[in-house]
C-alpha cells in the first residue's frame, strides 16, 4: 500500500483529526521564526522506525535548527525533556533523545505544535507521513485532500 504524506498543516487543523495512530509512520512539525527569509527555524520530528544515529537506529523524538542561537539549544532540549523525557544524544545540528514517550494523535502533536509557537516564538507547520492505511481512510479521519501528497511507489 502506498505511503501518503500531508503538508502545510497548522496545530488548529490537528485538533480535529482522527487517523489510526498505529498507520502513522511519520512527523515533523517545523517551527519558523519570521522573517522566513532568514531561514531560523526548529523541526521537532519523530519517526517511529526510529532515527539514525551512527549505525543504530534510535528511538524517541528529535529536533534540527538552523540558525537559532547555540544558547537556545539547551533551553529546547529541556522543555521536550521534561515532556517527553529520552537520553539527550547530538549529532551535528539534531538532537535525540533516545527513549523518550512517543506521541502519534493528532491532539498530541499539535498541542506540542501550539507550545513550541508561543515558547519559542515561531509559526508551526506540520507534516504527516502515513503507511498501510488507504486515501479513503484518511479522507473519512478529516485529512484535507488539498494538503496531500502520494508519495510513488519506487
Amino acid at each position: 500500500m502506498p505511503r501518503m504524506r500531508y503538508w502545510k498543516l497548522t496545530s488548529e487543523e490537528m485538533v480535529d483529526l482522527n487517523y489510526d495512530e498505529s498507520k502513522l509512520l511519520n512527523w515533523e512539525i517545523k517551527c519558523i521564526r519570521e522573517p522566513e527569509e532568514e531561514a531560523h527555524f526548529i523541526g521537532v520530528f519523530m519517526y517511529r522506525n526510529g532515527t539514525a544515529y551512527d549505525y543504530e537506529s534510535v528511538k524517541g523524538i528529535c529536533f534540527f535548527y538552523n540558525n537559532i542561537a547555540r544558547e537556545e539549544i539547551p533551553e529546547i532540549t529541556k522543555f521536550l525533556q521534561g515532556k517527553y523525557n529520552g537520553k539527550e544524544l547530538e549529532k551535528g545540528e539534531r538532537i535525540l533523545l533516545k527513549d523518550s514517550d512517543e506521541i502519534y494523535s493528532a491532539k498530541d502533536i499539535g498541542e506540542l505544535a501550539k507550545e513550541m509557537e508561543s515558547k519559542f516564538n515561531t509559526k508551526a507547520v506540520i507534516s504527516l507521513e502515513f503507511e498501510g492505511i488507504t486515501q479513503k481512510a484518511l479522507k473519512e479521519s478529516g485529512m484535507p485532500e488539498a494538503k496531500l501528497l502520494p508519495i510513488p511507489n519506487k
